[in-house]
């Protein structure tokens, strides 16, 4: 899917479960009439596709296509993701997360997957940028408020939906003056993910109208993260795309992977953000908003330091960083200055291989940080909530601080204390 993470999973696996092919033919039926339906209107390309669900307990699988000769990647089955296998780049799911008992959801979700096969060659893929903000009080305000506003010009029209994008607009550039170097980390993820929920919100189904009904539900729930870190490419993303049909048909014929939605939106309807934020934000509950904002900052302080506690000032075991793993995005905890917290983690590289309920992850992704072993000898350790392998030709030994621990090459010299 992208160059950091090959998955980001919003909410916990369940219990291993055999993949049923019965069920997994029926599945590939319905992406197969979905993709032909749309017929590559959107991005020119068509979304259909080699598909392949997972689960990695059972070690079953289905496939729509032949399986290549080969062993499929590691991340098979831990991933809703986009991932080359034999020479041929398939859709993974994880067989888990495919909602059984709901059709639109379970096309829009194979859908926004299709996307992410295609969109190397629509040269739309970006690495993820750094959107911490989005985990602080002013960041969080004024995000919903933007929804707010995008949910109201979906459900207007004419002058009032006008009226209500260019609300969504002033929160969106009164939550850029805020954070000034946000504008790129959230562009970066609105056209990484972002595009992806937007063609799965579309093609899934019959109607703009209906799109537009799917998009507001999408950017009311989207509240209930616990985080909008990683998420709120999906709901700004799908809302975007559909009010830019409204106003610049065909604008994904058009598009680059330099374009900001907001502002290709703005540019389209002729409008500028307004001056007063604070006003517009009365409209849309903006001081109850705020104090709800605030209770929750407070709350979030306080397990931040626990989490320093834990990740930082305790001893810890740290591990080269690595560019492709799977995580969860509920739970996701920006530690300002050093980092964020991702749980359920999962991930193999040149060192071993990793599982943590959480690990640090450093703002340059240059390392990865545990709580120290309970024994650092031998190629499987153990600490508090994880399990790491060590490949042949790598040790740990003495870290930085004392009580602290790093992965290092066997061949390379410990440092002098």
């Amino acid at each position: 899917m992208i160059a950091f993470c090959l998955l980001c999973l919003a909410w916990p696996l369940t219990a291993p479960a055999e993949v049923d092919q019965q069920r997994a033919a029926m599945y590939f039926k319905e992406a197969a009439a979905l993709c032909e339906r749309e017929g590559g209107r959107l991005w020119g390309v068509s979304l259909c596709g080699p598909m392949v669900f997972a689960d990695p307990a059972t070690h079953s699988i289905a496939t729509n296509q032949p399986t290549p000769a080969g062993p499929p990647p590691p991340a098979v089955g831990f991933a809703n993701a986009a991932m080359d296998w034999g020479g041929v780049r398939w859709s993974t799911f994880v067989w888990q997360l495919i909602p059984p008992a709901d059709e639109h959801a379970r096309g829009r979700l194979m859908l926004h997957e299709l996307f992410h096969r295609i969109q190397p060659q629509l040269h739309l893929l970006l690495p993820d940028g750094r959107n911490e903000h989005l985990d602080t009080l002013d960041g969080r305000y004024w995000m919903q408020l933007e929804w707010r506003a995008l949910a109201a010009a979906l459900a207007a029209s004419g002058l009032e939906r006008l009226a209500a994008l260019r609300d969504a607009l002033t929160f969106r550039s009164a939550r850029r003056r805020v954070f000034p170097d946000a504008a790129e980390g959230e562009r970066m993820l609105e056209i990484n993910e972002g595009l992806a929920q937007y063609t799965g919100t579309v093609a899934s189904v019959a109607s703009s109208a209906d799109a537009a009904a799917d998009a507001i539900n999408q950017l009311t729930s989207a509240r209930r993260s616990e985080t909008f870190v990683r998420t709120f490419a999906y709901p700004s993303g799908a809302a975007y795309g559909i009010l830019l049909d409204g106003w610049s048909p065909g604008w994904t014929r058009r598009l680059t992977a330099a374009d900001d939605l907001g502002t290709l939106l703005m540019t389209a309807a002729h409008l500028q953000p307004a001056g007063d934020a604070e006003s517009a934000a009365t409209r849309y509950g903006g001081p109850d908003l705020r104090l709800a904002e605030e209770k929750r900052e407070a709350d979030q302080q306080a397990r931040v330091a626990a989490l320093r506690r834990r990740f930082i000032d305790g001893p810890v075991l740290i591990i080269p960083g690595t560019r492709s793993a799977t995580f969860v995005t509920s739970g996701m905890t920006p530690i300002p200055g050093t980092g964020t917290i991702y749980p359920t983690y999962r991930t193999t590289a040149e060192w071993g291989s990793l599982e943590a309920a959480s690990v640090l992850v450093s703002a340059d992704r240059s390392t990865l940080t545990v709580p120290a072993p309970t024994d650092a000898d031998g190629p499987t350790l153990h600490g508090d909530g994880w399990t790491l392998t060590l490949a042949p030709g790598w040790v740990v030994r003495p870290g930085p601080r004392a009580g602290d621990f790093r992965v290092t090459p066997a061949s390379q010299h410990p440092p002098r204390r």
